[in-house]
Order: structure tokens, then sequence, then C-alpha cells
């Protein structure tokens, strides 16, 4: 039974087709943690900067009341860091977080207190 050149290509040419779009809509997923730090401390800060494994972000400045999000990657596994320095009296603090590991998701809450206190609250997937 020889199978005819049309029928070949209408047999091969939707799975042509629908492969690729299925590869994209099921093997792309990157996992990535959403960060919100929230500035609890009564005083605008400056300077913030938050450290991650393999990289860091931050904002020249933050409002007192004012929440920053951004999303992140994490690449190799360790801890949060968090540094900023107050407005009113310049202080600096620094102060380490939680450990990330590689491959994590989900979100994590860096609650900025006065002081130089914060409170992290993670909501991560278990270490891969």
């Amino acid at each position: 039974m020889k199978l005819s050149t049309q029928r070949l290509a209408a047999v091969l040419l939707p799975i042509f087709v629908l492969l690729p779009l299925f590869a994209l809509l099921c093997g792309c997923h990157s996992p990535h943690i959403d960060v919100t730090v929230q500035n609890r401390t009564g005083a605008p800060i400056e300077l913030l900067e938050v450290d991650y494994p393999s990289a860091s972000f931050g904002a020249d400045s933050l409002s007192a009341g004012a929440d920053f999000h951004y999303r992140i990657q994490v690449r190799l596994s360790g801890p949060v860091k968090v540094q900023y320095t107050e407005s009113t009296t310049h202080q600096i603090w620094q102060i380490t977080g939680p450990t990330l590991f590689e491959r994590q998701e989900g979100r994590i809450t860096i609650v900025l207190l006065p002081g130089g206190k914060a409170e992290f609250h993670p909501e991560l997937t278990a270490k891969p």
C-alpha cells in the first residue's frame, strides 16, 4: 500500500505545525521568585539594595509606607541580604535573611522595620 504525496503531506503538515507550538506552551518555564520590599521604618530610605545568590537589585529611594516589587531568578544557593540607608539619620543598615536555593519558586516579602530590623516572609517551593 502506497501513500500518495498529498495524503502524506496532509498527515505530516499538522504534526510539523502543532509540535513546535506544543513545545513552546509546555517546555518554557523559568522558575522565579516575586520579591516585595515594604518600607515600614516610619521614614524614607535611600540606596536600597537586595543581594541574592548570583545577582542584586535595588532602588535609589523608597518612601515611608511604600512597597517595591521585583522578580528574580535564583541561579545559585545563598542568603538574601538587604542594605539601605535611613534618609533622616544616614545610618546604614545591613540585614541577612533566609537562604534561597537554585530553581526555587514563589514569593518573599521583606518588611523593613524601625531600628534596622526586618522580617522575611518566604512562600517558596521546597529546596529542589
